[in-house]
């Protein structure tokens, strides 16, 4: 879908996004691979992901109990439920966004209920 050229202009990088993100594409490397466990540098190599970034990803989804580790080696959740909720989830976002757009995180601010922090700098 296009977007307008002023959009293009005043958005950063990240915002526009393409292509799958770094913890995506781990995860679809490791899925296609559930038989098999690799280094990091491995996974690094297969999904083009710099060396000096892999480690802290798969420790993310480690956290998220989406990869399970021994010494070096890394592999897909051997939880195929853990699997099967998070490719649901993203099979309805990807539906509603066809149909309503996808939301801009920044447009959450101004509805956002005011937190301590933010009470403190408005009393100050």
């Amino acid at each position: 879908m296009p977007i307008d050229i002023d959009t293009f202009e005043g958005s950063s990088e990240d915002t526009l996004g393409g292509g799958l993100t770094q913890p995506e594409r781990v995860l679809s490397f490791l899925a296609s691979h559930a038989d098999q466990a690799f280094r990091p540098v491995e996974i690094a190599g297969a999904t083009e992901i710099p060396q000096n970034s892999i480690n802290s990803v798969l420790h993310r989804l480690e956290e998220q109990a989406l990869v399970r580790h021994k010494g070096e080696y890394w592999a897909i959740t051997d939880d195929r439920d853990r699997l099967h909720s998070l490719t649901q989830y993203e099979l309805v976002t990807e539906s509603l966004n066809e149909l309503y757009g996808e939301e801009d995180p920044s447009e959450w601010v101004e509805h956002m209920p005011a937190t301590d922090e933010t009470e403190k700098t408005d009393n100050e």
